[in-house]
């Protein structure tokens, strides 16, 4: 089994940040891309920020220049530094990854429980 645990939203003023982690455990064999998603009410879930399989970083064009996306690959876990924070950020965060488990021939992705980020204004 594989698990994902997200910590790090919250309430902010417009203006500040917030530091969000996401830890995957279980039986994996390999990491093989993570990233973020939010979802915000009445809106489709969208790609934040991700590590692709190579290693490579992908932005939304909405968070380029504030958000930055990092990782320790010893503990495989990801991390999305948001700062300059506005109130259209708001939404729930999804952590996701795609991994091989150890008794797996085949990827899949797994889903955070996601976590809440509100930006006042």
């Amino acid at each position: 089994q594989v698990q994902l645990v997200e910590s790090g939203g919250g309430l902010v003023q417009a203006g500040g940040s917030l530091r969000l982690s996401c830890a995957a455990s279980g039986s994996i064999f390999r990491l093989n891309a993570m990233g973020w998603y939010r979802q915000a009410p009445g809106k489709q879930r969208e790609l934040v920020a991700a590590f692709t399989s190579s290693g490579s970083t992908n932005y939304a064009d909405s968070v380029k220049g504030r958000f930055t996306i990092s990782r320790a690959n010893a503990n495989n876990t990801v991390y999305l530094q948001m700062n300059s924070l506005k109130p259209e950020d708001t939404a729930v965060y999804y952590c996701y990854a795609r991994i091989r488990a150890s008794t797996a021939l085949t990827d899949t992705g797994y889903w955070g429980q996601g976590t809440q980020v509100t930006v006042s204004s």
